[in-house]
């Protein structure tokens, strides 16, 4: 439990810059290829979590181009780390954080935006006390959604960083080995009720947040 909510954790915090970034660059961007980022983006949700844990190890493991790199000049090694799992966790929970910040700043009224501007606010300003407010509703409910996508994620996880107790094996991969074991279904069953309190927690939390940051909002 501890080290799945080490790990969600992580994997949300790190998601939210470029997950900001990213989710406001294809809000109001205008580009070319910019319906190829947005599959790129997009792509964790539809290719086996199998494939995604592939693609990493082969990436990001210590003879990947990526992951050797990093071993080489950083000392930071994230194959079979639980960072290599919070980077499972991240790249699996990112296209639903883009996607719900790509809803909410487009939802913005640009004509509050356009009034800022005409009062002598540079874009940045603009962006920081009316564009973000007002789309932080979205920006909470990404977070959650990105947070309780890691706390279930199974197939990236187990395939980019093993099973390892105490050290990678986080509450689905728990389950897992009860179901493998005799004896083992009451712990399964047991693990899966956590999983789904803290699931159904999360996304009530997330309602709940928007709502409050909503209602303070209309009332500013």
């Amino acid at each position: 439990m501890r080290l799945s909510l080490i790990v969600a954790t992580t994997a949300m915090l790190a998601s939210l810059p470029l997950g900001l970034a990213v989710g406001l660059l294809l809000a109001r961007g205008r580009f070319w290829g910019k319906s190829l980022l947005d599959a790129i983006v997009h792509m964790p949700l539809i290719l086996p979590p199998v494939v995604t844990g592939y693609l990493l190890l082969v990436g990001f493991g210590r003879r990947g181009p990526i992951g050797e790199f990093l071993y080489d000049w950083f000392g930071i090694v994230l194959s079979f780390r639980w960072t290599g799992a919070a980077l499972a966790c991240a790249v699996m929970g990112f296209p639903l954080m883009v996607r719900a910040i790509r809803l909410s700043i487009e939802a913005v009224d640009r004509k509050l935006e356009s009034a800022a501007g005409t009062l002598g606010a540079s874009p940045l300003w603009v962006f920081l006390v009316v564009t973000l407010p007002l789309c932080l509703p979205g920006i909470i409910a990404g977070m959650i959604l990105c947070f309780a996508k890691a706390m279930g994620e199974f197939g990236a996880t187990i395939t980019f960083v093993s099973n390892i107790p105490g050290e990678t094996q986080t509450l689905p991969s728990a389950i897992y080995t009860f179901t493998q074991v005799p004896g083992g279904d009451a712990g399964a069953m047991r693990l899966t009720l956590i999983s789904i309190v803290i699931s159904v927690a999360a996304l009530f939390f997330s309602e709940l947040m928007a709502r409050i940051v909503g209602r303070r909002i209309a009332v500013e």
